[in-house]
């Protein structure tokens, strides 16, 4: 006892006061230079499409880092998109941040050009190469499936093997807004071929549009339908966590849409607009997208599960994105798919 007593005594005197009273490392997205000044603008408004339950922790851990509070303001992608324009029309600047998937329908002239440090750890494709947004989650489309219906030992490779299913055919559904999908099959295919997959899928499968992707993940963990080509994968992988009989697997082409983040070229508090863009983009920031469930865009980062990249196997990625123009395009473009399946 007397031994033991002595070692810790002798172990405790080998701490100086500085040691015992060390303060943990900053994160390593806090940018010394400018915290001084973005705590001195003392707050930082975010608007988004991401829901407050996923939000707020991570925004509450921005706040205890900086001290710099943060208003959040939640809203659809369109909503938000035509709130800043007409904020911008009106002189009104309200807003710092904006995450969305929304950011490049925003007018370029609107969009600061930022170089948050962090992002350098980010995948080109991840990242505008004007340097006016940054990814910060990645919804990756795939085919899902309900388990208890659909029994395939070696899922289809690619779009077109998924054609081969005749099987699946009047049991198929699509969000009715899947037109970032119909562009990366024609990317992947190429006009022609790609125009006449995708009239075969709709004339022979006749998928029944859902409205919205999460509507659609619950309708295939419930049997309501059995297979769809596309749907984000963070959502399956929800449905599943619950008990759903659901599951994904990595066909060609991959569509990704990215939650991007964007700061205001005529930001009220423009260096607190750069340390939140950091931080998103940062290692600890990308954890706590991954935290509640959305999948990170830095490899160094683990998703929730742990194989739910990996899984995908060796597929083609196409990150989609659109000018206001070309979302229009796209869009009409597949709803006249659907009006006419």
């Amino acid at each position: 006892m007397f031994r033991l007593c002595l070692a810790l005594a002798l172990s405790g005197a080998a701490l100086s006061p500085a040691a015992l009273h060390a303060q943990p490392a900053p994160p390593s997205w806090i940018m010394p230079d400018i915290l001084g000044a973005a705590k001195a603008e003392g707050t930082l408004t975010v608007y988004s499409s991401v829901n407050e339950q996923e939000a707020l922790p991570l925004w509450k851990e921005f706040e205890e880092a900086t001290g710099i509070k943060v208003n959040y303001i939640r809203g659809n992608d369109s909503a938000l998109t035509s709130r800043i324009l007409i904020e911008a029309r009106t002189g009104q600047q309200s807003w710092d941040a904006l995450v969305t998937t929304n950011v490049t329908r925003l007018p370029a002239p609107l969009r600061a050009k930022i170089e948050p440090p962090q992002a350098s750890a980010l995948n080109p494709k991840f990242q505008d190469a004007g340097k006016t947004w940054y990814g910060v989650y990645a919804n990756y489309n795939t085919p899902a499936y309900n388990t208890q219906k659909v029994k395939i030992d070696k899922p289809p490779k690619d779009f077109e093997e998924f054609l081969v299913h005749k099987e699946w055919a009047g049991h198929v559904a699509i969000d009715a807004m899947e037109f970032p999908w119909l562009r990366a099959v024609i990317a992947h295919y190429g006009e022609d071929k790609g125009s006449r997959l995708i009239g075969r899928f709709f004339e022979e499968f006749r998928p029944s549009p859902v409205d919205g992707h999460l509507a659609l993940a619950r309708a295939i963990g419930a049997g309501e339908y059995w297979v769809t080509p596309s749907n984000y994968v963070n959502l399956t992988n929800n449905v599943a966590s619950t008990g759903g009989p659901t599951d994904y697997w990595g066909q060609d082409p991959v569509a990704v849409i990215l939650g991007q983040v964007t700061t205001n070229v005529k930001a009220p508090h423009p260096r607190a607009a750069l340390l939140a863009a950091n931080f998103l983009v940062s290692k600890e920031g990308q954890t706590a997208v991954s935290r509640v469930g959305r999948l990170p865009v830095r490899s160094d980062v683990p998703p929730v599960p742990a194989n739910a990249i990996a899984k995908l196997g060796d597929v083609k990625i196409y990150p989609i994105d659109f000018t206001p123009d070309e979302e229009k395009t796209w869009q009409k473009r597949f709803q006249d798919l659907i009006r006419g399946r």
